[in-house]
């Protein structure tokens, strides 16, 4: 299983609706992503962004084509804890604090351990992780002092954090994230791409992040897929070359920027190929 890719996807078509009205929201999908890749995925509105991550997170299935994660369909791999989802919401149950909300979904489905192992056995440990493990994720995300409150007593960006650490503590092989810092305002998006970043450096969990963002797709990946709307497709592939850790000296540096560039002249590009 070494030369397995962490995802697959192959020839991949959806499609929503009938006849005149349908939108084909993905067309002739082709994506491959080694394990341990941060990659991002950004183009407009209606490129089929959020498409692509629900049918990898095992949310739908494709019309046509094939999905794989670590070479198995992603319902198969979901039933195994080996796939993570952050949405733009936390989504944490506000009955519980956040050292249980977090430790929640391991109490869940404790056969997925053993069907892990039988799928992959290389791509890091499949035990649960204690609850001393999951406060000591926590504290890393800058939330040691929070362990005990509820949700409603933090801020956007600490219940942001808080489903962070819920998605990590799984030890999931791939982590999907749809945006989730969309919401947050500069200052607190910058520091929980630090934090997501220190947790990912540790961790090396195959990330396939959804973003609007240039500057944050830039910082945040080893790769960035660019997608073009009607019908939506990958357009282009660009490997970020930029040293790590990537802190705030990265924002200085001519070698970000010019990347920054490069990027946006590829979603110009696509949004003015769809609009021809």
């Amino acid at each position: 299983m070494a030369d397995t890719p962490a995802l697959e996807l192959r020839s991949v078509h959806q499609v929503y609706g009938f006849g005149a009205s349908a939108t084909h929201a993905l067309d002739d999908v082709h994506l491959t992503v080694p394990a341990g890749r941060f990659v991002s995925l950004i183009g407009p509105s209606g490129c089929g962004k959020s498409t692509l991550l629900r049918l990898v997170a095992g949310l739908e299935e494709p019309d046509a084509g094939v999905v794989r994660v670590h070479g198995v369909p992603p319902q198969q791999a979901c039933a195994a804890k080996m796939i993570g989802l952050v949405p733009q919401s936390p989504a944490l149950l506000p009955w519980l604090s956040v050292l249980r909300n977090v430790t929640l979904p391991q109490k869940i489905n404790k056969g997925a351990g053993r069907r892990r192992e039988r799928i992959v056995a290389d791509t890091g440990p499949s035990a649960a992780p204690s609850v001393s493990d999951m406060r000591e994720l926590l504290v890393k995300a800058g939330l040691g002092e929070a362990v005990h409150k509820l949700p409603a007593q933090l801020s956007g960006g600490m219940r942001q954090r808080a489903a962070i650490v819920r998605a990590f503590g799984l030890r999931p092989d791939v982590l999907v994230m749809d945006e989730p810092f969309s919401a947050l305002d500069e200052f607190t998006r910058e520091s929980l791409q630090d934090q997501l970043l220190d947790l990912w450096d540790e961790l090396r969990t195959t990330v396939l992040f959804v973003t609007h963002s240039v500057s944050e797709a830039v910082r945040l990946s080893d790769t960035v897929v660019v997608m073009a709307p009607r019908p939506g497709r990958i357009v282009d592939t660009i490997e970020i070359d930029l040293p790590r850790p990537r802190n705030e000296r990265l924002f200085r540096e001519r070698r970000f920027h010019a990347y920054e560039d490069l990027v946006r002249d590829r979603l110009r590009r696509a949004w003015h190929g769809a609009a021809a």
